[in-house]
């Protein structure tokens, strides 16, 4: 059968031109050159037998039968636009914006990464700053992972991930000397900076009894607490979720099984309300699962 369509560059030509009344100006909107716009809307009419515009001046008015073919094909045109755009954003890697508490990301969220890559190739990740008391009001951020607080602001809903769990952790050599709360008192205390009261709080969880705890060192990090414990510094307090990959190395131990929890802990935050995102679903589900998996490798 023969075809008597025209073709789609002489159609968005002739639909653009009509639409703004300039050759000019569709050619611009269309990122090719005035010329190549004369010369489709030419063929158009050769094609159609029809004159489609009058000139006014600079500008191209529709003729009555002009105006008339664009009723009929511009929501054809449009459709077939809108379709081919639909399905190349379906290609294209949907990116979530995250901000994550650094000591999480490194220690917990990192290790884990590769696995949400191999298992959502289509879902991007980005990662903006981290700021702490973040208002979590960025417009440009997708989902936060914070550490908790007392409240959360308005519009905000949160699910707890990781980190309540407060563990004491020693050097695998210093490990069987240690049978009983009061065993560690005696070993040298290494203290966060930022939480001096975790060995406080761990040793009133486990109901033991203590004097003045006076650190033998403190660090501003997590990562050089545990560098000091695999050094044999003393022993720490820390979080459980921040030392799965040194404690399934064999670098660190568990110097007593007696999980004391914390108030705070790490939790995702997202914005309430708003229709939801089929790529922040996925991250969120993929999120609460790891939170029951202990670190791959």
């Amino acid at each position: 059968m023969r075809m008597h369509s025209p073709s789609l560059p002489e159609l968005h030509a002739f639909a653009c031109a009509a639409r703004l009344g300039s050759y000019s100006q569709a050619a611009a909107q269309l990122q090719v050159t005035q010329g190549a716009i004369s010369r489709a809307i030419a063929r158009l009419q050769e094609h159609l037998e029809l004159q489609l515009f009058e000139r006014a001046g600079r500008r191209c008015v529709l003729t009555h039968a002009g105006a008339e073919y664009l009723r009929a094909v511009a929501p054809s045109v449009d459709a077939i636009e809108a379709a081919t755009r639909a399905v190349r954003e379906r290609r294209k890697p949907r990116q979530l914006r995250l901000a994550v508490a650094p000591t999480l990301f490194s220690h917990w969220l990192i290790p884990r990464l590769p696995g949400f890559a191999a298992r959502h190739p289509g879902i991007g990740l980005a990662f903006a700053p981290y700021q702490r008391n973040d208002p979590l009001t960025a417009p440009d951020v997708d989902a936060w992972i914070c550490v908790g607080r007392s409240a959360w602001p308005d519009g905000i809903a949160t699910d707890y991930l990781v980190g309540r769990e407060l563990v004491p952790i020693c050097h695998p050599a210093a490990q069987p000397s240690i049978r009983a709360p009061a065993d560690l008192l005696a070993q040298p205390l290494l203290f966060h900076t930022h939480y001096p009261d975790n060995w406080r709080h761990w040793f009133a969880g486990v109901g033991c009894a203590h004097g003045p705890l006076v650190p033998a060192a403190d660090f501003e990090l997590v990562s050089l607490l545990v560098q000091a414990v695999i050094a044999g510094m003393g022993v720490a307090v820390v979080q459980r979720a921040l030392v799965e990959p040194e404690l399934a190395a064999g670098r660190i131990a568990i110097a007593l099984d007696a999980p004391v929890l914390l108030e705070r802990g790490y939790h995702l935050c997202l914005r309430s309300g708003r229709a939801p995102q089929p790529a922040l679903q996925e991250l969120r589900a993929w999120l609460l699962e790891q939170a029951g998996t202990p670190t791959p490798g």
